[in-house]
């Protein structure tokens, strides 16, 4: 008998529930070292791990496998930089909920129908409740997780294309190596703090187990089974996980117009139901 695999809803909400576990330790970190020490610290010890557990040096590497696992990690490292930047001055869920605005667009583009960009209307207008609930000083927050939606569409462009030229964790190890020296200049200043640190290291590393290294192999694993337009549609479960776990763990809870703004973002996926981008294979993502 074939094997049983999860659904792809299944693999997203477990992926989802460890990546935002590790946000909720990184961001009690920000109190010890800036943001950007801790993504630098989350990038470049997600990668190490995944390099010497896969032993992604055994394998040949072509300067075009390079330059795309590169572009891919420098993508992936930027929206952990950003989405960090926007969590030290946002609530967890706002913060995911506003960056979730990127993979809407990716899964809009990819379907062309009336109903995917009626979905990203909807998904707009929950960014523009979340930001018009923020106060002054907290716009720069909005901006942050903008940008990071911008590195988390690259991110799934990019992903489906390492995914499927067979570099997948191996690509994921060496490309977030590479966007490690990428966000760095954000964050070596830090590192003298952490390494004095064991209790600082321990939590960033379990931070980059919790946030990189488990949902992003999850990702490339489900990147190979799924359009991208699908991928980027069920990314719509991961502001409700975000809201979720910022409520339990962080005490985070929300007010009637942000679980309003949300909503609107989440809704986007289930106006979008039974389009192209819900079939299970494309030609876009081998292209």
């Amino acid at each position: 008998m074939p094997a049983v695999r999860p659904p792809p809803e299944a693999l997203f909400i477990a992926g989802g529930i460890s990546q935002y576990l590790g946000a909720a330790i990184a961001i009690g970190l920000f109190d010890d070292i800036a943001p950007g020490g801790v993504a630098l610290l989350r990038v470049l010890g997600a990668g190490l791990v995944l390099i010497g557990f896969r032993r992604s040096w055994r394998r040949s590497w072509s300067r075009q496998d390079l330059l795309w696992a590169g572009g891919f990690g420098a993508a992936l490292a930027l929206m952990n930089l950003f989405i960090y930047l926007a969590m030290d001055r946002l609530p967890l869920g706002n913060a995911v909920a506003i960056e979730f605005l990127g993979p809407i667009a990716v899964a809009a583009v990819g379907t062309r129908t009336l109903r995917s960009a009626g979905s990203l209307v909807l998904a707009a207008s929950g960014v523009v409740i979340l930001a018009g609930g923020q106060d002054e000083g907290t716009l720069l927050g909005v901006l942050f997780a903008l940008l990071a939606g911008t590195m988390w569409a690259a991110y799934i462009v990019l992903g489906h294309r390492v995914a499927h030229n067979g570099l997948a964790v191996d690509g994921l190890g060496v490309g977030m190596l590479i966007g490690a020296f990428v966000i760095g200049p954000f964050g070596v200043n830090q590192l003298d703090i952490a390494f004095t640190s064991p209790r600082i290291l321990l939590l960033a590393l379990v931070a980059a187990l919790l946030s990189n290294v488990i949902p992003y192999g999850i990702d490339q694993f489900v990147m190979k089974e799924i359009s991208r337009s699908r991928f980027a549609f069920l990314q719509a479960l991961l502001p409700v996980t975000a809201t979720v776990v910022g409520f339990l763990s962080l005490s985070q809870s929300p007010r009637w117009s942000e679980c309003l703004g949300i909503g609107a973002v989440i809704l986007a996926i289930a106006i979008s139901g039974g389009n192209r981008g819900f079939q299970s294979s494309t030609s876009e993502e081998k292209t």
